[in-house]
């Protein structure tokens, strides 16, 4: 019994798909739905990652939540209760992409727009959590995942751009620690995990590419809106899916308690691969390729 908060679109759509194909039922949250857009505007909805949720095997059921008021998340949470009587799994994504002004330093940042980001991307996973772990440590094994931006590794000596995505991911990631913590003593497992550079339906629009061309285009000569040559690195939302859906099979899960992992990390632990049979690693890349300036042979990083 799952809850994707933020199913719909990206990672979490994907990873609604891969819960229910491994046989979960899977409660869909977010705020497209019903008819109704959220104010990403976007086209996707809750109803087509159902659809998807279904072909895959498993069974969906939609829930039209905004993950920033206490009320509607309680009243889903006591929905499952009602209608399932458990939950052991709880996947946290909703991730605020649509709401970073990068390269803005704090002091030029519209402030309501920085806290706009931070409540999206972190009060709403802190809402959602304390609203359904409740439920969860019912029954010993449950598992909370919460979906971030690098690894704690990575993050620790590095600036995210700008102060409040760096506060935001890093607190997403301490709140899986925290999660952790208070989760052990009930049976239960939490686990910060982050994709790589993410090739979702936003970022393959963002870069006016698809993807049938997205590869060629990366490698190409730059020119202004085309995918910086980094795109090469790029996976899709089916990988980090993947891990997840094999992390929650897992009947030894606990050894991945308070732990911050990349899809990368469960791909090559569970001997898993994106859906062209590659297996990105793209935080290494960023470290040995990026950031150094070195020329590379992509193939080695997937």
């Amino acid at each position: 019994m799952a809850l994707v908060a933020g199913a719909t679109r990206g990672a979490g759509r994907a990873i609604a798909m891969a819960l229910g194909g491994a046989g979960a039922t899977v409660y869909c949250s977010g705020r497209s739905g019903g008819g109704a857009r959220s104010d990403y505007d976007r086209p996707e909805t809750l109803e087509e990652t159902a659809a998807l949720v279904t072909e895959a095997g498993g069974t969906a059921l939609v829930s039209v939540t905004d993950h920033l008021e206490p009320e509607e998340v309680s009243a889903l949470v006591s929905r499952i209760h009602r209608e399932q009587g458990r939950l052991d799994i709880l996947v946290n994504d909703i991730g605020g992409e649509a709401y970073v002004r990068f390269g803005v330093p704090l002091w030029e940042y519209p402030l309501e727009e920085g806290l706009r980001l931070m409540r999206a991307a972190l009060l709403s996973h802190l809402i959602t959590a304390r609203a359904a772990l409740g439920l969860l440590v019912r029954h010993p094994g449950g598992l909370v995942v919460e979906i971030t931006d690098g690894t704690r590794e990575f993050n620790r000596d590095r600036f995210r751009d700008t102060v409040f995505l760096d506060l935001t991911k890093t607190g997403v990631d301490r709140l899986a620690f925290a999660e952790g913590h208070e989760l052990a003593e009930h049976g239960g497992t939490a686990v910060s995990v982050t994709p790589g550079w993410l090739r979702s339906e936003m970022m393959l629009e963002a870069f006016g590419v698809t993807e049938n061309d997205w590869f060629d285009a990366s490698r190409a000569a730059q020119e202004p809106g085309s995918p910086p040559a980094a795109f090469v690195i790029s996976e899709t939302p089916h990988m980090l899916a993947r891990g997840i859906a094999a992390l929650a099979a897992d009947p030894g899960r606990a050894r991945w308690n308070t732990r911050s992992v990349s899809s990368f990390e469960l791909a090559e632990h569970y001997d898993l691969t994106d859906v062209d049979g590659s297996r990105p690693d793209t935080w290494r890349y960023m470290r040995e390729v990026v950031e150094t300036g070195t020329a590379a042979d992509v193939t080695d990083y997937r």
